[in-house]
């Protein structure tokens, strides 16, 4: 996805500026196959479109605003972890730790690297960004995202106005950062290397500086003498940021919570969105007609049966179920002349006996063991005959001979291991 990387002013600069977002910021966005696209100095404000367009943001923040402390820190779990931190870097803050936030990198010779920065200021950050567009923030400190050789200390310069933010990597997990305020824009230089020097005495520093500023800092080299040749002037270039970025695990976004997810463009699924709901206002409105025809149907047929009932029984008092009432009627009225309900016990009793005297025989001819009746039983229009255990049961053989009757068998749930079938009428 593409990815825009913006350099942010250190809070000082931000604080004595008029409107903040109207500072110009070192920017580079990056295609998806990682390609520079478009990269240059432009104020915030300025940038509002492009990081609308932009999948990923991804904020270098600056190394002055970013404190790093190695902590020993036992082991804890993500959470337990995250609750402990107040307390565990306490001791080494100036401010409260409350105003703060803080995450920590990975664990290497026992330490943890502990990135801390005010809360108020990454709010402001992430809220003007939110404001722009973006849907995905990453927060990274500057100084880990410069290039790391062992032995070798790495420093670059940002500048803001006449004012300078000097980061430095000064091992694989430490680094810090230094606001430069000259006095005079032209000494600018010359107090950035003093500083690096005074930071670093001893170890081999590379220097990376806008190209427009190398000569400068060069010279700034020279004048400070013999001993700051270990001092090396490179100009500055957008890939060694977003390689040391890539490197890079501590996301102070991760402390602010819920913002440093990432946030689904609504935007883009609008009209989607749209035409599903307007989809389902008609298939809904479809249903509700479909189901107002239907009732009106069945409300009519009702009404039909009901007439028909009272028609040919009109000194009914109550009609609830004329459907279910006339097959009471039918049912009785051929009780009353002599003829036999399929789910009588009469007629169920009967077909049984046919169709298991066949079984019967079938059994006899094959020289099959047929276990006995011990009971039947006739309840919920309904036959239950229970088997003796003597034999096994003729279940398949029984239920073919059945269904040629009209009548179904299904095993029915029994005490103490017997087998009992239950019988009923299919018709």
């Amino acid at each position: 996805m593409s990815t825009l990387y913006i350099r942010l002013p250190s809070k000082a600069a931000a604080d004595s500026a008029e409107h903040w977002t109207a500072l110009s910021c070192p920017f580079a966005s990056v295609s998806n196959g990682g390609a520079i696209e478009r990269e240059g100095n432009a104020p915030l404000s300025d940038l509002s479109g492009l990081v609308a367009k932009t999948q990923r943001i991804v904020l270098l923040l600056a190394a002055s605003d970013v404190s790093l402390l190695r902590v020993q820190v036992p082991p804890l779990s993500g959470a337990r972890l995250k609750a402990a931190l107040p307390n565990l870097v306490e001791e080494q803050l100036i401010t409260d730790p409350a105003e703060c936030v803080m995450v920590a990198g990975g664990l290497s010779d026992g330490l943890r690297t502990v990135a801390v920065m005010q809360r108020a200021w990454l709010e402001i950050a992430t809220r003007t960004f939110i404001q722009f567009g973006a849907r995905h923030i990453v927060a990274l400190p500057a100084q880990l995202c410069l290039p790391y050789q062992p032995g070798i200390v790495a420093a670059a310069v940002t500048e803001q106005g006449a004012d300078i933010d000097l980061a430095i990597r000064l091992s694989e997990h430490d680094g810090i950062g230094l606001p430069i305020m000259p006095e005079q824009h032209e000494s600018a230089a010359h107090e950035a290397v003093h500083a690096l020097s005074a930071v670093v005495p001893q170890a081999p520093v590379v220097l990376y500086v806008p190209q427009s500023a190398v000569m400068t800092y060069q010279q700034a080299v020279n004048q400070a003498g013999a001993s700051e040749e270990r001092i090396s002037v490179l100009a500055d270039n957008w890939p060694r940021w977003i390689a040391g970025a890539a490197g890079t695990s501590v996301d102070l976004m991760s402390g602010l919570g819920a913002a440093a997810g990432p946030k689904l463009d609504w935007r883009r699924w609008r009209w989607p969105l749209v035409l599903a709901g307007a989809a389902l206002a008609v298939n809904v409105a479809a249903i509700n007609i479909d189901w107002l025809r239907m009732k009106s149907e069945a409300d009519s047929l009702h009404a039909a049966m009901t007439q028909i009932y009272k028609s040919a029984y009109p000194k009914e008092p109550v009609i609830i179920d004329p459907l279910v009432q006339m097959r009471q009627k039918i049912a009785a009225a051929k009780r009353d002349s002599g003829q036999v309900a399929p789910d009588d016990f009469t007629a169920l009793v009967a077909a049984f006996g046919e169709a298991w005297t066949g079984v019967v025989q079938g059994s006899a001819a094959r020289k099959a063991p047929v276990p006995g009746i011990a009971a039947i039983e006739y309840r919920e229009r309904s036959l239950f005959v229970r088997l003796k255990p003597d034999a096994p049961a003729p279940t398949d053989q029984l239920k073919a001979a059945l269904a040629g009757r009209g009548l179904s068998l299904t095993p029915a749930p029994a005490q103490s291991g017997a087998i009992v079938w239950q019988i009923r009428s299919t018709k």
